[in-house]
């Protein structure tokens, strides 16, 4: 049986500022990496546009990069924001802090989480996502993937951008809408 995904309205999703693994394409998955100076700028830009937005509810990850982005956004709006454990970034074991590249579609590598362990903590993370109007999810680019596929949208040919607030609606059709905003 498939899980029914927790949105039936629209939400938000940012993926936290840039952090130097991202600059310099190593993997930083579980561990708590904190944001550089352009992520801290990619963040109060968020925040800037965001700011007089619908959003009543911020939920992030646990890792410091998705806490500090979301704290910026929350400063703007005056929310507090409520941190989901489960939507932390995928532990890539052994292959954290190394290339992206050396990962492998699909493979766990020694010490690291299952692409379905992930898959499905991630969707534990999002069905506690409450909101009574706009929530916005501070999180991950894996988090990013598993809500996409759990949506039904087709794989995206590039990783989300960081710091880039996207708002999900959904269409008469059933599919999902994205536009950034």
């Amino acid at each position: 049986m498939t899980a029914v995904p927790p949105f039936t309205g629209p939400f938000c999703f940012l993926r936290h500022g840039e952090t130097e693994h991202n600059r310099l394409g190593l993997v930083a998955g579980a561990s708590d990496v904190p944001l550089n100076a352009a992520g801290r700028a990619q963040a109060q830009a968020a925040a800037a546009r965001l700011a007089g937005s619908a959003v009543d509810t911020i939920c992030c990850s646990p890792l410091q990069r998705a806490r500090d982005t979301a704290a910026c956004v929350a400063d703007v709006l005056g929310i507090t924001p409520v941190i989901i454990d489960d939507l932390a970034e995928r532990n890539w074991g052994a292959l954290e802090n190394q290339p992206r590249e050396l990962r492998v579609r699909g493979v766990t590598p020694p010490g690291g989480e299952s692409p379905d362990t992930f898959r499905e903590r991630t969707r534990r993370g999002l069905q506690q996502v409450r909101s009574g109007r706009l929530p916005l999810i501070v999180a991950h680019s894996g988090t990013f993937r598993v809500l996409g596929e759990w949506l039904g949208l087709p794989p995206q040919a590039a990783p989300v951008q960081n710091g880039l607030p996207l708002l999900f609606t959904p269409a008469a059709d059933g599919r999902w809408q994205i536009s950034s905003l």
